[in-house]
């Protein structure tokens, strides 16, 4: 990791962003203190194609329990047990 100054980060960007590319981390400091932070771009993906399809199998299996919750309480049902409650 490197860090550098916004004057030094100017003069030498071009240099700066090679050493991203090459998978190194930069950073650039204004008085001292961390204003940017550049970092590759990741070449593969975060998540893969198996991960992706689990999590929406899930949010499949969330909506249709859901759905059976509120297919099975009717407004009559509500209002009825409403009333006996109270």
């Amino acid at each position: 990791m490197q860090s550098v100054g916004i004057y030094e980060a100017k003069s030498r960007f071009s240099a700066l962003i090679e050493l991203v590319e090459q998978g190194e981390e930069v950073r650039i400091t204004r008085h001292g203190k961390e204003v940017v932070r550049m970092l590759p771009v990741r070449r593969r993906p975060v998540i893969t194609d198996e991960q992706i399809a689990r999590e929406l199998g899930q949010i499949d299996a969330l909506h249709a329990s859901i759905r059976s919750v509120v297919e099975a309480a009717n407004p009559d049902t509500l209002r009825r047990q409403g009333r006996a409650t109270t």
